[in-house]
């Protein structure tokens, strides 16, 4: 090689070093897809369509949500288990799916401290504390009263057993000290409509679901099952002025398979951050139900935790049994 060779040699490989590494891109690069572990038209799936537009504006790349319902969560789960760890695949879930599922299987499909990471703590879903229009008591206090005067006198609707709604009743009867018969129902879809109608007395239900029936009259607010009170009805209590600590509000979550490097996680965290602190996209989020955050991948490890555990210990209370 004679020397002026050798300088183009040289003067190219210094190009390609100052540039970086041959195939190192900026995230993203590529559609994103967010994946979400029930049918159109859930909680989490509105979540990941308001995010899905906002994202798609801020990141310059098309974002897509995919609904992969069934087995749990574990269809959800096994899409993210097959797909790189790049930040290109995400999944949009709530609480119960992360907490409560793997209670209730013998061989849990996933595990998800150890199958995700976290990304984003999109907000918290509280659930009201509801009673019928004819329900003898109009208080969260009266509902104490009745229940220590005649314990079993009433009873509640859930949207099954080993669901939030069933462990969030199930802890409050433990804080209060009453007794309140449950009854099972297939979904809010139905538990709701059955409360309403008189057969039963009570249901927890997320606020979408019960406030056209609380403006009609048909219903009363009695609490709401968060730390505190919601700014949709600041006049009913929050159950944790009752019971210290009490908050069964789950989490609306963003995250992203083990192994995914920072700066995808930070850039989307970053990005959610900002989207749910647009007026319109609180306003949206509330009327759907939840109660906006946007805080990070630290926070939202915090707040897995404690739910997880206040749910196990729930759980523990309703002798809930995996199948």
């Amino acid at each position: 090689m004679n020397f002026q060779s050798f300088l183009g040699t040289a003067a190219a490989c210094l190009a390609i070093a100052a540039s970086g590494p041959l195939h190192a891109q900026a995230y993203p690069s590529k559609p994103i897809r967010l994946v979400v572990p029930y049918s159109p038209g859930g909680l989490p799936d509105t979540v990941a369509r308001v995010l899905s537009s906002r994202l798609q504006t801020a990141l310059g790349q098309p974002v897509v949500v995919e609904n992969k319902p069934g087995a749990s969560g574990a269809v959800a789960a096994a899409a993210i288990a097959q797909s790189p760890a790049d930040g290109y695949t995400l999944l949009v879930s709530d609480g119960p799916m992360l907490a409560i599922t793997p209670l209730l299987m013998q061989k849990p499909a996933y595990n998800a401290q150890k199958d995700f990471v976290p990304v984003s703590l999109v907000g918290t879903a509280p659930l009201f504390l509801a009673a019928n229009s004819r329900a003898k008591f109009n208080t969260l206090d009266e509902l104490v009263a009745q229940s220590k005067a005649k314990p079993d006198s009433s009873n509640y609707g859930s949207s099954g057993i080993g669901s939030i709604h069933h462990l969030t009743a199930e802890a409050m009867k433990a804080g209060l000290g009453i007794q309140v018969t449950h009854i099972p129902f297939r979904g809010s879809g139905n538990s709701v409509p059955a409360m309403v109608g008189g057969d039963v007395d009570l249901v927890f239900a997320s606020p979408p679901s019960l406030m056209g029936f609380v403006k009609s009259g048909q219903a009363k607010l009695l609490a709401i099952n968060s730390a505190k009170r919601s700014p949709l009805a600041p006049d009913v209590p929050a159950l944790a002025e009752k019971i210290p600590g009490f908050d069964f509000a789950f989490t609306v979550a963003v995250l992203a398979k083990t192994g995914t490097p920072r700066e995808p996680i930070d850039k989307i965290s970053a990005e959610i951050a900002k989207i749910v602190k647009q007026p319109d996209v609180v306003e949206q989020l509330q009327k759907a139900g939840v109660d906006p955050i946007g805080a990070g991948p630290d926070q939202l490890a915090k707040a897995l935790r404690a739910e997880s555990a206040r749910i196990t210990a729930a759980a523990k209370v309703a002798n809930l049994k995996a199948e």
